[in-house]
């Protein structure tokens, strides 16, 4: 929601760059040869393992966007109960009210990581934009800084990195 909070600065951005890969694209595949990434979200799940290698692989500069991908944040939350079975166990049987069972057919829920990492912990990060969500105003000037070719030395009182 922060990132629409940019409004009309949007359009501009969206004259300075090609967006290949979302969310809400109909696009089943990462492509090949991006130039930047905005990792939302921690590592929870077999899926996220297989697409960060992928972004990793084919991306030239990956951003750990926000405190679930910084941190591991909210997300992480569910380290404490230990095996991911206790979660499924939880969510599924002890608080259904009709048919407690897991989802039993393939591909209806990723199989969950034994653990909740932050992104940077299973590839290589190159540049974070923390907070939960990221500020508007943190995300325009770190955007505006990398579109200026000043990815490696990003400054500014509204940017933090860890």
């Amino acid at each position: 929601m922060s990132f629409l909070d940019l409004d009309e600065w949007l359009v501009d951005l969206a004259a300075a760059v090609d967006v290949v890969y979302s969310p809400i694209m109909d696009i089943k595949e990462y492509p090949e040869n991006v130039d930047v990434v905005l990792v939302e979200g921690a590592i929870a799940n077999e899926d996220h393992v297989e697409l960060m290698h992928r972004i990793r692989a084919n991306t030239k500069v990956v951003v750990a966007f926000g405190d679930c991908a910084v941190t591991g944040n909210v997300t992480a939350l569910r380290n404490p109960l230990g095996d991911p079975e206790n979660v499924l166990q939880r969510a599924y049987k002890d608080a259904a009210d009709i048919a407690p069972q897991y989802p039993a057919e393939k591909d209806i829920v990723p199989r969950l990581t034994p653990r909740v990492t932050p992104v940077h912990e299973l590839v290589k990060v190159d540049l974070f934009l923390p907070g939960c969500p990221p500020p508007a105003p943190r995300i325009k000037l770190f955007l505006e800084q990398l579109l200026a070719g000043k990815g490696e030395r990003l400054a500014g009182a509204n940017i933090k990195f860890g």
